[in-house]
């Protein structure tokens, strides 16, 4: 796993400073939010797993990505190397999901057919997996008569 930090030096009429951007496997950290909220923009890395990592850690919830020291960012880095994400997370899942088509699972043919693959009821309240489809009574194309 690939884990960089970039510095990048901006040069304007008025002023010459230098920022740093996290980045995690080549996943952004945005730097105006709190770390808490920014290390849920890699994938696998939710509020909870991004509370408990900086807790173990000892940095503060509120601190931003660019405040943070380079000892820190080292010690956040190591820590999420550990976990299971980003590409090797997604490989997984879409690995399962095709086990489970391959093996013909009923769970597995529902991922195939884009239907709720949990039991959930699709008369009604399935529009997440199955798209904002509204096909009601007055929907549709009318049929024109002829005459």
């Amino acid at each position: 796993m690939l884990l960089t930090k970039k510095s990048l030096a901006i040069n304007s009429a008025r002023d010459n400073y230098c920022f740093t951007i996290m980045r995690i496997l080549g996943i952004t950290i945005p730097d105006d939010k709190r770390l808490e909220i920014g290390l849920t923009s890699l994938y696998g890395v939710g509020r909870e797993r991004a509370k408990n990592t900086l807790t173990a850690l000892g940095i503060e919830h509120g601190k931003r990505a660019k405040d943070l020291t380079d000892a820190e960012e080292l010690k956040l880095r190591t820590e999420l190397e550990s976990y299971q994400i980003e590409g090797d997370l997604k490989r997984e899942v879409t690995g399962n999901v095709k086990r489970l088509k391959d093996i013909g699972a009923y769970r597995g043919s529902r991922h195939s057919r884009n239907l709720p693959a949990n039991g959930q009821r699709t008369k009604t309240n399935s529009r997440t997996v199955r798209g904002n489809k509204r096909n009601t009574m007055g929907s549709g194309r009318k049929a024109v008569e002829k005459k």
